[in-house]
């Protein structure tokens, strides 16, 4: 019997070994990335149990990202990145892209990939749950807590079960108006948030195979919200231009085997895809737009890792064009390179910064800022009781502010189409 990417993956890391689910491996990790919420807590544990002159065990393997509260006067957060700097400085490390510097990224799973540190075959562990976007470049990827992030800042090693696999194949085209936010919650709402838990999420078919390395890495950055361990894609040359122009580093590119053993297969029909929605207070309480129009809502919030990339935004931007919005609309790009690339992608001569301007959208600077609520002065905090439709990943009561609002869950067209009317509307009424 064969192996699956993943398996393949932690089997090359593991010293070449035949993996199977559920054997427990030490593998050799490529990077680890933390950022400002988890990182202090992990330098904290490093130090304690490796000693306060300990050194990380490659410099050139820990990236760190500030991104979730820092555009905050919060006398925590602002500590937090203190620490940070701290032991960058002490350490040396190269790959620190610090807030308030020129240096600055945005949120830490784009930037990963805007900077290179995201490359098939390897393996790739960060303190965020959202860590599994990376998957999209077919490498093993996931989230981890302070203290497994500590011990592979001392060995660069990590005790990891192998999990099962789930294969979801599309075949078709997807419609115009499909965005990967449509297809995931599709998933997700088909399973529940458990049911791939502790699991293996891997995307095929052709028509996985049309989609951007952008729209992937939403597919993959959504698997926490179905439970999942980590998320992938088999690089190919979508995936490999993609990293050519970020990195020189070499990298190995595994497949499946074609007897690899999946615990689960879900074959879609990509062409009947409709546009969907994940209604309060949970990412698999799946409905179509149109079974959910018009709902009332006060605000539209298009950013995040989700849904914060220049893919994204020129969605939004097709259908603001021309327009005005009708409630309060928050566009907020992922990262510093979005966030210029607003002024230099143009639909019918005009910017999409331009077009987000005119149509009366509140524009914020690149982070996380609304997603996960935060500090009181945080951009975009949702308020108590308001209805809200966002293109982030989770829709928990609090999470983007009060416990009392209530957010939906939604496509950066369904997002935009929805500002435009200000109530749920599915996107085919302006494409």
């Amino acid at each position: 019997m064969g192996m699956t990417l993943t398996e393949k993956i932690l089997s090359a890391h593991a010293g070449g070994k035949s993996v199977r689910p559920g054997d427990n491996v030490w593998v050799d990790v490529d990077v680890l990335m933390t950022h400002d919420v988890c990182g202090p807590g992990t330098i904290g544990i490093f130090k304690q149990q490796f000693g306060k002159n300990a050194r990380v065990w490659d410099r050139e393997k820990v990236v760190i990202i500030p991104d979730h509260y820092i555009f905050t006067s919060d006398p925590h957060a602002r500590r937090n990145l203190e620490i940070l700097r701290d032991f960058v400085k002490e350490q040396g490390l190269p790959y620190f892209y610090d807030a308030g510097t020129r240096n600055y990224k945005g949120v830490c799973h784009l930037a990963l990939a805007q900077e290179g540190h995201d490359r098939p075959g390897e393996v790739l562990f960060g303190t965020d749950s959202h860590t599994c976007t990376s998957g999209a470049f077919g490498m093993f990827s996931t989230g981890i807590g302070n203290t497994d992030a500590a011990f592979i800042l001392g060995t660069g090693k990590l005790w990891v079960k192998v999990p099962e696999t789930m294969y979801f194949e599309f075949n078709g085209t997807f419609p115009p108006y499909i965005m990967a936010k449509d297809i995931i919650l599709q998933v997700i709402g088909d399973i529940g948030v458990d049911g791939a838990t502790y699991r293996t999420m891997e995307w095929g078919g052709d028509a996985i195979a049309k989609l951007s390395m952008e729209e992937r890495m939403t597919l993959c950055n959504m698997a926490i919200e179905g439970g999942g361990k980590n998320a992938v894609i088999e690089a190919d040359d979508t995936t490999l231009n993609y990293v050519r122009q970020r990195t020189q580093k070499p990298y190995t590119v595994h497949r499946s085997d074609k007897d690899a053993n999946y615990c689960f297969k879900k074959i879609y029909n990509a062409g009947a895809m409709e546009p969907v929605v994940a209604k309060p207070h949970s990412p698999d309480n799946k409905a179509l737009v149109k079974e959910c129009q018009g709902v009332r809502l006060d605000r539209s919030y298009i950013g995040s890792c989700t849904g914060g990339k220049i893919t994204d935004f020129k969605a939004a931007a097709q259908l603001l064009k021309g327009k005005t919005v009708k409630i309060d609309t928050f566009i907020i790009p992922a990262t510093k390179e979005v966030e210029e690339d607003l002024h230099k992608e143009k639909i019918g001569g005009q910017s999409l910064m331009d077009i987000f301007k005119n149509a009366g959208a509140h524009l914020g600077p690149p982070s996380c800022a609304a997603c996960l609520g935060g500090p009181q002065d945080t951009f975009g905090r949702t308020q108590a009781e308001e209805v809200v439709i966002s293109t982030t990943n989770r829709n928990f009561p609090g999470r983007m502010g009060s416990k009392k609002s209530q957010v939906y869950l939604a496509s950066p067209y369904t997002a935009a189409a929805s500002a435009l009317t200000g109530r749920i509307t599915d996107p085919r009424e302006f494409l």
